[in-house]
This record gives structure tokens, sequence and C-alpha cells, in this order.
């Protein structure tokens, strides 16, 4: 039995590498804040969060595959958790009686195995409950998919035949095991009999010429129950590992239940703590890579929602066909709120969540990359300039055609023609490499440079001196607004 409810023909990987930059990633986009949200102190939501969003997709059709499997979670919660508690009760089982798990004896792993079996038959009952109950509520191809497997494969008469064989395997009569003489009269191909009825024994051994031959041992004959012991688990070695490796691979099975509801529970989680912030969510529009695609409406950071507990504003734009877009204006308006509003939400699409906008399309990228300002740091052996270079140096060894960069007041650590000529040099070479750049600057001779190029293909954004955290399409200005921070801060009519 295969889960397939992450993609549409093969099982979840929580081994799948994680991007060399995702340090980088994590602490510029506040990316811990979106991971807590959905795993609401569960330590392994977390980490299938963290896997998940870390690993984006690359194909348009496998999004869509998610993002409806996502859309019949939010229409049917109660039941997404009540499929999840199928495996947790499972583990919490298993590390309650421990089921003998520790025995290297066959018929230990035998009993072990057929306690675990029936406890498993058990789960997978209601989980067929389940499907039958509620399988007419959802529409995706995934759970459709999963719920016409489940009963198909568990209908009754695969349960009456399971019960009827752990009922044997108990072996609450006696084994029944033949074998033959070999070289020097010692045992050889030992074979596991399947039990005559109780009848058929007794009109066996009553019959006046029995072929039945028989020895009793002596209750205290230790040396005697060890050979016979030993005679036993021969016998029982082939069933009891056939039985073992049927456990584990509805043990399996179980725990891929386990990984792939993890993500769709912590999208439930961070859907119901958005909602009640009053904030909208919308599933994207995902393109190909290769079209230049980005439009939104209502976009907002929702890491900077989730800490601050309120509603935020949020952006509209209009980016299709742009392969550059540089960010101006006054401080303190919104512009690094607004680039890590751009990263949170191309990552969340690209692993099939919802965005935190009213309406989000773009095209997929190759990967999201980020190279932000750094605080000082007095243990560094070089400038912070070099730190600047160095850093992104490591990340062109990944950059791939089709990615996108964040820039934020990157190269700003030197005089600002050479940061500006600086910038304007590595921003050239990844737009001759396909890749998608936005870049916010205060650094008005770089922003100046591309907006006298007139590039048909940059976009030019601006915060406002308002300060209403409304980012508008704006021609560059010669100004950080300096001039308002001083009255905002001194409280005086007119900076000296």
């Amino acid at each position: 039995m295969n889960v397939f409810l992450m993609h549409p023909d093969r099982d979840f990987d929580p081994q799948a590498p994680l991007p060399p930059h995702e340090a980088d990633l994590v602490q510029d986009l506040e990316l811990n804040t979106l991971f807590e949200a959905m795993a609401q102190g569960d330590k392994f939501l977390f980490e299938t969060a963290r896997q998940t969003v870390l690993c984006s997709l690359d194909d348009p059709a496998v999004i869509r595959y998610r993002q409806a499997i996502l859309q019949d979670c939010l229409k049917n919660p109660e039941v997404v958790r009540a499929l999840y508690q199928i495996p947790i009760e499972s583990i919490q089982n298993k590390q309650r009686r421990w089921l003998g798990i520790f025995s290297r004896h066959p018929a230990g792993i035998l009993s072990s195995a057929v306690e675990m079996l029936e406890m498993f038959v058990g789960l997978l009952r209601k989980l067929r409950q389940i499907a039958d109950e509620h399988a007419a509520r959802f529409e995706s191809e995934g759970f459709r998919r999963f719920f016409a497997m489940i009963q198909a494969e568990l209908d009754e008469a695969y349960f009456a035949e399971v019960e009827a064989h752990l009922r044997q395997l108990r072996f609450r009569e006696g084994v029944l095991v033949s074998a033959e003489l070999g070289r020097g009269n010692e045992g050889t191909n030992y074979v596991l009999r399947k039990p005559r009825s109780h009848q058929m024994w007794v009109k066996r051994v009553l019959s006046r010429k029995s072929p039945v031959y028989s020895y009793t041992l002596h209750p205290r004959d230790d040396h005697g129950a060890r050979a016979l012991g030993e005679l036993r688990d021969r016998g029982l070695n082939l069933v009891a590992n056939a039985a073992a490796q049927s456990a584990d691979h509805i043990d399996g099975f179980l725990n891929a239940l386990r990984r792939e509801l993890a993500f769709y529970l912590g999208a439930l989680n961070l859907y119901e703590q958005l909602t009640a912030l009053g904030e909208p969510v919308a599933f994207p529009d995902p393109q190909p890579a290769e079209t230049r695609r980005h439009a939104f409406r209502g976009l907002y950071d929702v890491c900077l929602a989730l800490t601050m507990k309120k509603r935020l504003v949020g952006n509209d734009g209009e980016a299709d066909g742009k392969d550059l877009v540089i960010i101006t204006g006054a401080n303190q308006g919104g512009k690094s709120t607004f680039l890590r509003s751009v990263g949170l939400a191309q990552m969340m699409m690209q692993c099939g969540l919802f965005v935190p906008a009213e309406a989000f399309a773009a095209n997929l990228v190759s990967g999201v990359f980020t190279h932000y300002r750094r605080k000082e740091d007095a243990s560094m052996k070089s400038g912070k300039f070099d730190e600047e270079l160095k850093r992104m140096s490591a990340l062109v060894d990944h950059l791939r055609p089709h990615a996108l960069m964040l820039f934020n007041e990157s190269f700003a650590a030197t005089n600002e023609r050479e940061g500006a000529e600086i910038a304007r040099q590595v921003v050239d070479a990844l737009l001759e490499r396909r890749v998608k750049v936005f870049f916010v600057t205060h650094q008005y001779e770089l922003a100046r440079t591309y907006h006298a190029r007139a590039l048909p293909n940059a976009l030019f954004l601006r915060a406002d001196r308002k300060r209403d955290f409304k980012l508008r399409p704006g021609d560059p200005l010669p100004t950080s607004h300096g001039e308002d921070v001083y009255r905002k801060v001194f409280g005086e009519e007119s900076a000296p």
C-alpha cells in the first residue's frame, strides 16, 4: 500500500538534501516563525514543515496536486486529524508495550510480530471505517485514490484471512514440524506444517495401530527443554521472518501516512492562526520557470503577521515579464518587509501551500537565494564588505538559471560609488544567466543607473514618505528621506 498524498507517483522523502544555503534562508526570511506556527510545539511537525518548505517542487502539476489535497483538508479538518491519530496511536502502543522487539529467537520474534499485527489490524479497521464514512466528502485526486485503495485492499475478506492466520500463528495446540535425517542422523530440512484438526489428532492417537511415536519430557530436564526449544525455533524460523516482514510492511505504511499527513496538519494549524487574525490566504497559480510571471494582490509578510498577532497592510503588484525589480524609497517604509513577503510567498507556493495574499501568481524558480545585510560581527577576521563579497561568491556556486535572488541593502558597507558599481556588475551577470532579481537599496547611484537604461524587463517600486507600508511603481529619488526620520525622532518642524 502506498500513501501518495505528497506526490502522485511516489512517497515523500524526509531525507531529501536541503539547499546548501538553508541557514541564510531561515535567518533572512525568518522561516522558523513559519515552522513554529505550523508545528504548534510538535517537534515532528516542525521538522516536516522545515523539510517540505525548504525542498521546493519544480513541477506545476505536482504543486496543483498538493493544493487540491490541501483544499480537501481545509474543508474536512476533523477527518484529517482523525487519520493522523491512527499512526500516532500505533507509535504509542509500540512504546507502551515494546512488543518483544529485542528478541533474537524465532519464537520470540513470531510472538512479537503476531502481537504487533493484531494491534495493526485494529488500526486498519479504524482506517477503513473513516474511508467508508467520509470518502465521498473528498474531491482531490490524491485523497480519492487513497480512500479507494483502502476500501479495495482492506475489505472484510482481507481482515477475515489475516485474523485466521493470526489465530493459527498463536500455536495454542503446539507446533507441528517435519524433518529428515541427514548425515550422522542429524535433523535437516525442518518444515513447519499446518496443524491438523483436534478430531484428526484424537482419531490417530486412539487408533489400535497408531503410527504416532511420542516422547514425554521430564519437567526438570533443562537440557532436553533447550534442545526441544531449538527444534521448535528451526521450524518457526521462516514463518517468524514472514510475520515480522508483514508487520514491518504495515508499520512502514503507517509511518509514511504520518509523514505525509504531518505536512497538511501543519498547514491546517497555520491556516487557523491566519484566519483568526483576519488575514487572507490564496492558492497561487504556479507557472513554468521559463515564463516571467509575478502578480499579486494583498501580499503580506506571513511571519511578521504571526509575530505581531495582527493584520498587516498588503501590497499589490504586477511584474509580469520582469527580470529585475528595484525597490527604493523612505526608510522604515516597508521595503525589507515586502522583500521578505516575496521570498516567503515563493517558497510557500513551491511546496504546495497557500500563500499570504488575496491573489498570487508567479513562475516557478530553480531556487530562492538571499543576500541580506548583516550586523557588525566583532569576531570577523576581515571587513564587513569583504564578508559580503565572500557570501555572494558562495551563492554564485549554487545559482542556476531561473533562480530568484533577493538582495537587501547589499554591498552598502563601502562608499556608494564603489558599492553601486559592484552591485551593478553582480546584477548584470545574474540577469545574463536568467536569474530573477529583487533588490532593495538606498544607493541612488545604483537605482539611477538601471533607470537610465530604460530596460523593458525592469520594474521600479518605491516606498512613500507617508510610510503607509505600501510600495508603488515610482522612479528612484536621490534621497532616503532622512529629514523625515529626524522630524519623527526629535519632533521638530524642520531639520537644522
